[in-house]
């Protein structure tokens, strides 16, 4: 394993000035050690963001590197083969390796991509190294000797990393936070709407919706981050009888923003999106999110939604979905959160597969 401060300091002895990334737990160590160095680190909403920020660093002169959970790769290969490998710009990737070697010891959303993760890469023709999590400083030194050979000329090599690689660091000293637990803002919401269709976001929200109100009616996302809200326009459009709520969160939101104005021009009467915003990607690490300078509500209603407010309290969120509920649709709710504390409930898909959660929550659509 090597430590997180050695991770970032050798790749600073090699001239990399600036980094982007989506979190991952795998790299919450480096990530912490940059956050506290002003402007070296670019946190973004998706990964083809980040991928972009580190090609502009390029063309700009400077040396860059992308950290990114494999995942993730599905919104980096656009920009990817467009932008990097089209142009030719030296950028150096990071991408864990979740659902790899054994898909079974990992979450069900990443049995598909992590066995694809090396054939993916080598399909578009990109170089790659894995770094395990028994290699330390020497053999990262030797991935990058060849890395840059690869960067010299002109490619865009990847490094695969296997969880255990890189070691942890301290998170940064948080504000005092404000807001409502998650787990009090979930029960508000589905005690409100006990008639709705509930989809919600991967990561702990939907942990916390399936210990506070797991109902027949509520279906999980497993990964596929940020597209919660799409989901429930397709959901609400196909059944417009029917409340959908949508209980999404700021990382998650913010990863596909533009979601927003496609759901503001469909314009569904019966969709209420409710993003429970705590300003940090809680599930792997707690890492800031840029939701701290931006207006969900504000953004919704340029958007196209009929109506949005923000909320921080119990009656006040409360109040907000009964209005919502009366009204023409869509709506957005913003609630302040606080990070969560103490322990984290189990996830949907240690009692339900996801197909058991798919055949229950269509049933319950038929039978409304």
């Amino acid at each position: 394993m090597i430590s997180a401060q050695d991770f970032c300091d050798i790749l600073a002895s090699r001239g990399f000035t600036t980094a982007s990334g989506v979190p991952c737990s795998h790299f919450g160590g480096p990530i912490a050690h940059l956050s506290t160095q002003p402007g070296r680190y670019v946190p973004a909403p998706n990964e083809g963001n980040a991928l972009a920020v580190a090609a502009g660093a390029a063309l700009g002169g400077q040396r860059a590197y992308v950290m990114l959970q494999n995942s993730g790769l599905g919104n980096l290969i656009n920009p990817l083969t467009s932008l990097v490998m089209t142009y030719q710009l030296p950028i150096l990737t990071f991408a864990s390796l979740r659902g790899w070697p054994d898909p079974a010891s990992d979450e069900p959303q990443h049995a598909v991509m992590g066995p694809s993760t090396h054939r993916l890469l080598d399909s578009v023709g990109t170089p790659h190294y894995t770094l395990h999590a028994a290699d330390g400083t020497e053999r990262f030194t030797e991935i990058l000797d060849a890395a840059d050979k690869d960067l010299a000329d002109r490619r865009a090599p990847f490094v695969l990393v296997e969880r255990g690689a890189i070691g942890k660091a301290a998170a940064q000293e948080a504000a005092t936070p404000t807001g409502l637990a998650s787990s009090t803002a979930i029960r508000v919401v589905t005690d409100t709407c006990p008639e709705a269709s509930v989809i919600a976001t991967t990561g702990y929200t939907g942990r916390d919706v399936f210990a506070v109100a797991d109902r027949p009616g509520n279906f999980y996302m497993q990964g596929s981050m940020g597209h919660a809200s799409s989901l429930g326009l397709g959901v609400a459009l196909a059944h417009p009888e029917r409340t959908v709520v949508v209980l999404d969160g700021d990382g998650a939101a913010l990863m596909h923003l533009g979601a927003l104005s496609m759901i503001g021009h469909e314009a569904p009467a019966n969709l209420i999106h409710v993003v429970l915003d705590n300003q940090i990607h809680e599930s792997t690490g707690g890492q800031s999110t840029t939701s701290s300078s931006t207006s969900f509500p504000a953004a919704a209603l340029a958007a196209g939604y009929r109506t949005a407010e923000g909320c921080d309290s119990e009656d006040g969120l409360r109040n907000a979905v009964l209005k919502a509920k009366t009204a023409s649709g869509p709506h957005m709710i913003s609630v302040r959160t606080l990070p969560r504390t103490g322990a984290i409930p189990p996830r949907a898909t240690n009692a339900l597969t996801p197909e058991a959660i798919r055949d229950r929550f269509q049933q319950d659509l038929h039978n409304s």
